[in-house]
């Protein structure tokens, strides 16, 4: 069955697990966090089962409106600080016998919608520097800033457990504008922090991919496999996936065309939109998901402006984007963004 594409993208999930240690939390700092889930449409009896799927847009907003209702700013800090690899649910058995860093950043990218349908994760290497960033794809207004924040304080927890606590990245870098104070900040991941930056993410020295996996256990690597490959199956294991990706590095180029495309993958694009077809997609339908997804992600950072994310998503002008995504998103650029705001 078919949906459009607002549809298929108003539905982005995330584990419960992911709100592990939300009441207690919420308690402590003199919350009713059982009242301020139900405001966003969370049931907070969901909580006792860590592997049920719930809205990703709700939980974005719960952590927005508890960190206003407290004001902590470091409220998704405080709730990452709990944080456990089980959080992960099956992918974390595999992820303890990952031989590596990279082995373990590569397993988080190519499995995150096994926990998360709206993160969004990305390795990028530059000589003797990479950086692993992040963003989300909720497909509607959501504020990020707390679910950024929880996010990447996960992300740094994970890799600090599976190379060794005494490891520190380059930088810890937020789009968002710093906090008045940020002693949890320093407490979490220590002081290499950068505000206002051009994404959310770590940056690290391209040598700590090559660092082991202290968790693993080579013997049991085999084993781990097969349990996460009964469970899950890989982003990019379909055709769908790997255009995809070439459609998203594509679009800045301003080389995004079907058969730009079909020529990357060794095809022609009759062969290409045949393989689409048999998957029910259609190229264009992959272009404007696509196109969404970034348009989201970019919308969330507020660095770029309307003419820069036109660029970047192939547009020939700030207006054809605009109508482009009123059309895809009942809404303009510029309300999404003040609804996201608001939350």
């Amino acid at each position: 069955m078919r949906h459009s594409l607002q549809e298929v993208r108003l539905h982005t999930q995330v584990r419960c697990a992911t709100l592990n240690g939300y009441l207690d939390i919420s308690s402590e700092l003199g919350l009713d966090g059982p009242r301020l889930m139900r405001k966003v449409g969370l049931d907070p009896v969901d909580l006792a089962e860590p592997e049920k799927w719930i809205s990703a847009p709700a939980v974005a907003r719960l952590l927005s409106l508890s960190a206003r209702a407290a004001d902590r700013p470091d409220f998704g800090v405080l709730l990452a600080e709990r944080r456990r690899l089980t959080a992960l649910g099956p992918l974390s058995v595999v992820l303890r016998e990952e031989p590596d860093l990279r082995s373990v950043l590569a397993l988080l990218i190519r499995y995150e919608h096994s926990y998360n349908e709206a993160l969004r994760l990305e390795l990028v290497e530059h000589d003797a520097l990479v950086s692993m960033r992040m963003s989300y794809e909720f497909g509607e207004p959501a504020p990020t800033t707390q679910a950024l924040t929880l996010g990447l304080g996960a992300l740094h927890g994970i890799i600090s457990a599976c190379v060794g606590q005494s490891w520190r990245p380059v930088a810890v870098c937020f789009s968002q504008k710093a906090p008045t104070s940020r002693e949890t900040f320093h407490r979490v991941f220590g002081p290499a922090l950068r505000f206002e930056h051009e994404f959310t993410g770590l940056i690290l020295y391209g040598s700590d991919l090559d660092a082991p996996n202290v968790l693993g256990d080579p013997l049991m690597r085999p084993y781990a496999q097969r349990i996460l490959d009964t469970v899950v199956s890989p982003r990019s294991a379909t055709g769908i996936g790997r255009v995809r990706e070439l459609v998203e590095m594509l679009l800045p180029l301003g080389r995004c065309s079907v058969d730009q495309v079909a020529r990357a993958l060794g095809m022609d694009r009759r062969t290409l939109q045949r393989h689409l077809a048999r998957e029910g997609e259609s190229f264009s339908g992959v272009l404007h998901s696509v196109r969404a997804g970034l348009a989201e992600r970019h919308l969330q950072n507020q660095r770029y402006s309307l003419t820069e994310i036109a660029d970047v998503l192939g547009f020939t002008a700030p207006s054809a984007f605009s109508r482009w995504f009123s059309q895809q998103f009942g809404m303009s650029p510029t309300q999404w963004k003040e609804r996201g705001t608001k939350g």
